[in-house]
Parts: C-alpha cells; structure tokens; sequence
C-alpha cells in the first residue's frame, strides 16, 4: 500500500508555497489535507473512488477544499474526537465520524492507523500505514517547524517528535517538502533544534530579558524579517513551556528566573 501525492498552491507561510495532498487506496480511497482545488489533485483523484476525507490539522493551507470534495464524493468526512466543534469552524463542514488515537480508517488498500502527534496544532495527527506516515506539519525535511502560541505547545511537540523517532517509519511524508527517508534522524534534528531555541530562551531570561520584545531579541541572532510573528509565537510557546515546567516565572507579560529552581 502506498500513499499518492497531490503537491497543491495555496496561501501558506510555508516556503514551498504549497501543501501536499495525500490519497490512499482506489476503490475506497482516503483523501488528506485537501489544502485547495487543484488540477493536480483532480487528476490524482479522478479514477479513484474517494471515500473519506481527513485532515492531519485545520490550519487554513491543509484543510481549504474540505467542503468541495465533501459535496462532489459524498466520502465520509472524519475529524479528531472532542475537535469536531473547531473542524466545522475551519471547513465549514461538520463532521460525518470522529477518530482517536488507534482509529483504523478503511481502505481498499487496508487500514490507515490515526497517530495523535499534538505540538503544531492541539488536534494535530498523523495517518500511519505500512508504507510510512502522513505526517502533516510535524517534521520538514529541512529548516524546522512553527510551534508558536497561542494553539502551539513545545512539550506537545517534543513528545509527538520523540514518538515517531521511536516508531523509526520507513519515511515520513510531509505537509511541506519533500519526502523525509530518514525519519530518525530528522526527528532527533527537530528535537535538538527546539531544546537549543529553549536554551536560547532561557539564557535570555536568565541575563535579564523579561519582555517578549527583549526575549525575542536576545533568542534570535538572525535577520526576522518576515517571519518576526512567528518568531514571537515561538518565544511565547517556550516561555509558556518554561513556565509550566518550573524554571522561570511568567505573570502573562514579563518573565523572571525561578530562584527556587
């Protein structure tokens, strides 16, 4: 069983500029991340059977044609249990049946396996069959990932990564980019880089940075023009993270070092 792949444009913050599409099966085929119609992804569809549409998350640039696949297969539209509320927000669709953790999804290729892999997005989720993962926005092959507050939650991340590190898929398939083949080693690269941003983080705070401004300063030595928002979304998640874990004290807008850490 293998997954066939739609690369489609859409708005996204992404570098690629686009979202990948994911389709498995033929007869009863499972549809993810619909990001948007696309000429690309009706020809990947048009001699297949579509019978469920499901999204990794709701972030806009993965579940933007939700609601045209829906009206035009009549699939099953699945979403995350206890998220059906925030799918229907973002698609406009409400959902047919709900997954969790260990959900099989039926194909005629065999059954897609629901991972919970939170960080990103709270509802976050990755499709597992034994040809890889669908993976949405957990890993990238290069550069790294938004964790980014208010929705983004580090230690979230940190164990959805440690996860499929664990797991070691034969490949991970991405929201954005390319293929990853070398899943361990990936996800012990995005580990490293989001401990070294928390590090980064906490020297800042340590040395006397107390703002998000100042902290945000401090954290990031390269020119962030463009992507300062997000940026300041990621400080904030690991200040959050920090706060949660003892190490430093946030009063919701200024951040001191714990003295009793």
């Amino acid at each position: 069983m293998d997954w066939q792949r739609a690369d489609v444009s859409v708005p996204t913050r992404a570098p690629t500029g686009t979202t990948a599409a994911y389709v498995c099966g033929d007869e009863a085929a499972l549809l993810v991340d619909p990001a948007d119609t696309d000429d690309a992804l009706d020809s990947l569809l048009s001699d297949r059977t579509l019978a469920h549409i499901a999204l990794t998350h709701y972030h806009p640039d993965h579940a933007g044609a939700v609601a045209h696949y829906a009206r035009e297969t009549n699939a099953t539209v699945w979403a995350r249990h206890g998220r059906a509320d925030a799918f229907e927000a973002a698609t406009g669709v409400s959902p047919d049946r709900l997954f969790s953790e260990g959900t099989t999804i039926p194909t005629d290729a065999g059954p897609v396996t629901v991972l919970d892999t939170p960080g990103h997005a709270p509802e976050h989720v990755a499709f597992a069959t034994d040809e890889g993962v669908v993976s949405g926005d957990l890993a990238v092959a290069e550069g790294s990932v938004v964790v980014g507050a208010p929705e983004g939650d580090v230690r979230a991340y940190l164990a959805s990564l440690r996860r499929l590190h664990a797991m070691n898929p034969d490949v991970l398939l991405p929201g954005h980019g390319p293929r990853i083949e070398t899943p361990r080693e990936t996800c012990a690269r995005l580990i490293s880089h989001r401990l070294e941003r928390e590090r980064c983080v906490r020297t800042a705070i340590n040395h006397g940075a107390t703002t998000l401004a100042d902290i945000l300063d401090a954290a990031y030595e390269k020119d962030l023009t463009g992507v300062r928002d997000l940026a300041r979304a990621t400080v904030l998640a690991h200040v959050e993270k920090l706060a949660a874990e003892g190490t430093i004290i946030w009063d919701g807008e200024r951040a001191t070092p714990n003295p009793a850490d």
